[in-house]
């Protein structure tokens, strides 16, 4: 028996994206609904073969559906999160809003499965940041072997993490430069075509000089695998459309060299290990569209530290950093037989 499902933000790039997920997935649904805000009522959403049509978040009886996979932005699950956990479903949140709430468990399923058992607090459970998800799959089977004691990560995003109209602007941007100029920057506060911006989120409100994302990939790391481990992030967002690069940069309490780590990392979940010596033998954003593993390549010893390691980490933001781990999530709850089915109640 299947669930009765809700995607809420179902006109938006990873909102479109649950929707294929949960297709090529196979996940159990007997029923499937879009929900948007008013002004998206009546779009077309595909799901499979079928078109649906989108339903008014104000509106929709959210008691009678099993599952909320929600991806409308952190104002949105701030208004509306809690609300429909407590009106029974398990809600999976894609936005930031819920992920340092001690009362919701944040969750990657390769990384820490088990702390889903506390999800009942609040009947909801954060997606992490899209950056953090990929980092996360593969830092853990090398923490497991050898403690972590600080990584320093530099990223390279793309610009759908922003959204559709970040997508839009640098499509125009591009097209611009060759004929009329680059049209002026909307989104962004410098221009992303043929330039990469130091800046993901806006800045913090204190002295540190972190942007919000950075400060998130430090936070969420901490609540998922290790508070003890130091981190620094640089934030970056390039002129890619779908797909996030980061090089990590690794210290160990202990010894663990290349050949080891590579070994480890081909026999963890959810990676795949595309690493050769010569030039092309590694993976990039655009290889890795359309994926769900997460690829990891570069893998070298560090010869600065005593024990460390550097590595490129790429993945589909949409997917595994967005879209896939939600979906995940679902199935994760359902493998353990914690989804209570109106139908079966």
């Amino acid at each position: 028996m299947g669930y009765r499902v809700a995607v809420v933000g179902a006109t938006g790039n990873v909102g479109r994206e649950m929707f294929n997920i949960l297709e090529e997935l196979e996940f159990p649904v007997d029923e499937i609904h879009a929900i948007a805000s008013r002004k998206s009522v009546g779009l077309d959403v595909a799901w499979g073969e079928k078109i649906i049509k989108c339903k008014d978040l104000e509106q929709f009886d959210f008691s009678t559906v099993d599952i909320v996979l929600m991806s409308a932005g952190g104002a949105v699950s701030k208004a509306w999160g809690e609300k429909i956990g407590r009106a029974g479903p398990v809600v999976i949140d894609n936005s930031s809003h819920f992920r340092m709430d001690p009362d919701v468990p944040l969750i990657v399923p390769e990384v820490n499965p088990d702390a889903i058992e506390g999800f009942r607090k609040k009947n909801i459970i954060a997606n992490p940041n899209c950056t953090t998800a990929g980092l996360l799959v593969a830092l853990k089977p090398l923490h497991d072997h050898v403690r972590i004691k600080r990584i320093v990560v530099s990223t390279y995003q793309s610009v759908s993490g922003t959204g559709k109209e970040a997508m839009d602007e640098l499509w125009e941007q591009t097209k611009g430069v060759f004929v009329l100029g680059a049209p002026p920057p909307k989104k962004y506060p410098k221009q992303i075509a043929f330039n990469v911006i130091p800046q993901c989120d806006s800045f913090l409100d204190d002295d540190s000089g972190d942007t919000k994302e950075e400060r998130k990939m430090r936070d969420e790391t901490h609540k998922m695998l290790d508070p003890a481990i130091r981190v620094s992030a640089t934030c970056v967002r390039v002129p890619v459309f779908v797909g996030h690069g980061e090089a990590v940069n690794i210290e160990f309490e202990g010894p663990i060299d290349a050949d080891e780590a590579r070994e480890l990392l081909r026999e963890a979940p959810g990676l795949v290990v595309y690493d050769k010596h010569e030039d092309g033998g590694y993976a990039t954003p655009k290889d890795v569209q359309g994926e769900f593993p997460v690829y990891v390549s570069r893998i070298r010893n560090d010869p600065s530290l005593e024990f460390g390691l550097s590595l490129w980490v790429v993945s589909d933001n949409l997917r595994k950093g967005a879209a896939l781990n939600a979906v995940q999530i679902a199935q994760l709850l359902h493998d353990r037989g914690l989804i209570r089915q109106k139908s079966l109640a």
